[in-house]
């Protein structure tokens, strides 16, 4: 089983080296399958590229910053046309806990679900907690998504993803531009795959900076509530 991380990166210079050694580390585990990973370098301004190039990392280079859509849409892209059975989001700045990888793998290799959400609020809290006022933001995400898709994902903007091969192939064709984790739930629950959430662990940023503002919170916020119900009703329309 070919299993590939797409790793999306913006100004990770801080970074990158980290997450790449961590991943380096956990494929001598021997985990059962076949381990690789794609860098997404989305046209960073600092030295990304020039790190991933002189240590002779798996890099695709946007000539182009197309955010965080564009970026991991690549990535499905490439796992598409390179045949690999499972591709997982996994993010630059080293929050995502890679030994957290075969509880995320697991639902996806044994058949039970297409796409698999790695959660920090299933059972408990991982080692990294978000703000007060985040929590409450993704509370109410859940909330809109499972009244308007019935999806129910305690977790849903969360980049912690594992999709299996029929879902890489959807979502390379189909991938939403802004701030896509939430909308791409709803997207997907509305082609009718099984979606599945598994707690996971995740860690502090350890360098750089995210690129998400007070201002921009703001903006998705009112941006996701809009697709998704309009998502919804695109459904009713079919229907």
């Amino acid at each position: 089983m070919k299993v590939l991380l797409v790793i999306p990166a913006y100004n990770e210079e801080d970074n990158i080296v980290r997450v790449i050694g961590k991943v380096e580390q956990f494929k001598k585990k021997q985990p059962g399958y076949e381990l690789e990973y794609v860098i997404i370098n989305d046209c960073s301004g600092d030295n990304t590229m020039e790190i991933c190039t002189e240590h002779g990392y798996n890099v695709i280079n946007l000539i182009q910053n197309l955010g965080i859509g564009g970026a991991v849409q690549t990535g499905y892209i490439y796992a598409d046309r390179h045949g690999y059975d499972i591709a997982i989001q996994f993010d630059g700045d080293g929050q995502h806990d890679i030994n957290s990888l075969p509880q995320l793998l697991n639902p996806v290799i044994t058949g039970e679900k297409d796409f698999v959400i790695g959660s920090r609020f299933l059972h408990g809290q991982s080692e990294f907690k978000s703000t007060i006022l985040r929590r409450i933001g993704i509370s109410y995400l859940s909330f809109i998504i499972k009244v308007f898709s019935r999806c129910s994902v305690n977790d849903p903007t969360s980049g912690f993803r594992a999709a299996n091969r029929k879902a890489i192939k959807y979502l390379s064709a189909n991938y939403p531009v802004d701030y896509p984790e939430p909308e791409s739930l709803v997207d997907l629950s509305r082609h009718s795959f099984r979606i599945g959430e598994v707690q996971v662990n995740m860690l502090e940023r350890e360098g750089g900076v995210s690129s998400i503002s007070s201002w921009k919170s703001v903006y998705y916020m009112i941006k996701v509530s809009l697709a998704i119900i309009c998502s919804s009703l695109q459904r009713k329309v079919g229907d």
